[in-house]
């Protein structure tokens, strides 16, 4: 990734009051330099992975347009940490540039990030075997099936072979929203897996592109935003090379923050349609995924604290009716698989040390039911500490789901680097602070060096 390295100038007077107390002989030897540079690296290490396919952290079988020789498993697992490492320091050091006064063009950034972003998907998946469970799903879709009562592994054939072995067994944990998407790449894949991956792939980036060119044209800084989303090479390493759906809930995140911020201390009489546009945004993103209620949640709050009771009851009218609708194409029994997946943890994290011990003294169900109480009150605690740390001037609609966002991906039994997403997506539009910034570039760092396996197990 390049830009114009000329760039490196305070832009203001502003500016230079944020600088450090540094010389400036020291702030321009460090500059972006090395951090473009860790960055294009820990990039192109994701695109050798997946283009060396199969390998221990892709799917099992090559499906990008690209074939290099595959790479050996020491090999392909220390080219995917190392990627993660680099892409993390890289990203850490431009936003640390940046605050420095180095500003280059954000369109230059975001074009980058374009570039780095379509050579990536059009390659194997990469870290995860999610895009394979996706196609399986589209393709019970597609077939007239139920994914939410069928499994990849009753499916059978060549998707459910692609299929990682934690999810061949088990049916759909997605809303409506996805399913469709599923469906309609699984038309155009047909009875050809990797066309459908293929297909997936390209409109995940082209949803990542959208919510980037969104970002820049309406974020607090356009070049913070470029840096934390579209050229940011952790998020093109895991949303772009992994696929994920959470792309899109980021992207219905953005959409309704932005909404809910423009509204903000006006009367119901005057934003009650854009109440119910933010709401229905909110079950669209749950229609995809049903962790976005925290958006929900999250924009909710700061209308009930204000008295805003009415605005508030009309989003969660709108977002509950969206859902509604929405599930009521397949029924209740779309949500079974949610509940028999809450109960899971995911290895290695803390709460897998403490289901063990509790399991030993309690037994399985009350282990499981503990976790089940603890997690969600210890996640608001910490998104109240994580609430202060925001600066006072951050729209609360802005700063509540984030808050939320962030607190989940630490406290939640079951977590992915990708779940991250819509906080990277709310970090970029709004000004979150640097120590909460850098905290979840590391964050999400350390939770990908844990969980790139590309669902062949744990760093298999």
């Amino acid at each position: 990734m390049t830009t114009d390295d000329n760039a490196w100038a305070p832009r203001s007077e502003d500016d230079i009051r944020t600088i450090p107390p540094r010389s400036w002989a020291a702030a321009a030897r460090s500059g972006p330099h090395l951090g473009l540079w860790m960055s294009g690296a820990g990039v192109a290490l994701f695109a050798l992975v997946g283009a060396c396919a199969p390998n221990n952290n892709t799917l099992k079988a090559s499906t990008g347009w690209l074939h290099l020789p595959h790479l050996p498993g020491v090999l392909s697992v220390t080219a995917t940490l190392t990627a993660i490492a680099l892409a993390c320091l890289g990203t850490l050091r431009l936003l640390s540039a940046h605050q420095e006064g180095w500003s280059p063009d954000p369109r230059r950034i975001f074009g980058a990030g374009a570039v780095a972003t379509i050579v990536i998907a059009n390659l194997t998946p990469v870290g995860s075997s999610d895009t394979a469970s996706y196609a399986a799903y589209g393709r019970i879709a597609a077939l007239g099936g139920d994914p939410y009562l069928t499994s990849p592994a009753h499916l059978g054939g060549t998707y459910a072979d692609l299929v990682g072995a934690a999810w061949r067994d088990a049916p759909s944990v997605y809303g409506p929203v996805a399913t469709w998407w599923q469906a309609a790449a699984a038309y155009v894949g047909a009875d050809r897996p990797w066309l459908t991956i293929w297909v997936l792939m390209l409109a995940n980036a082209a949803v990542f592109l959208g919510t980037g060119y969104l970002l820049i044209r309406t974020a607090d800084d356009p070049l913070r935003a470029a840096l934390l989303w579209s050229a940011n090479p952790l998020l093109i390493g895991l949303m772009v090379a992994g696929g994920h759906l959470d792309t899109l809930v980021a992207c219905l995140a953005v959409c309704a923050a932005r909404i809910a911020t423009r509204t903000t201390g006006r009367t119901v009489r005057t934003v009650w349609h854009h109440d119910l546009l933010a709401g229905a945004l909110v079950g669209l993103a749950c229609g995809v995924k049903i962790s976005a209620a925290l958006l929900g949640a999250g924009l909710a709050w700061p209308l009930l604290r204000s008295g805003a009771w009415l605005r508030a009851a009309l989003q969660a009218a709108a977002a509950a009716l969206t859902l509604v609708l929405l599930y009521g194409f397949y029924g209740t029994h779309a949500l079974a698989p949610l509940s028999a997946a809450s109960h899971q943890v995911s290895r290695p994290s803390a709460w897998a040390v403490f289901e063990r011990y509790a399991t030993a003294l309690l037994g399985h169900g009350a282990a499981s039911a503990l976790i089940g109480l603890l997690w969600p009150l210890l996640m608001l605690a910490l998104a109240s500490v994580l609430r202060r740390r925001v600066p006072a001037d951050t729209p609360a609609a802005g700063a509540v789901p984030f808050a939320l966002a962030f607190a989940w991906i630490l406290t939640a039994p079951w977590s992915m680097p990708w779940y991250a997403a819509f906080a990277w997506a709310l970090a970029a539009m709004f000004q979150q602070g640097r120590r909460l910034t850098q905290g979840l570039v590391v964050t999400t760092a350390v939770m990908a060096l844990f969980h790139s396996g590309g669902g062949h197990g744990w760093m298999a």
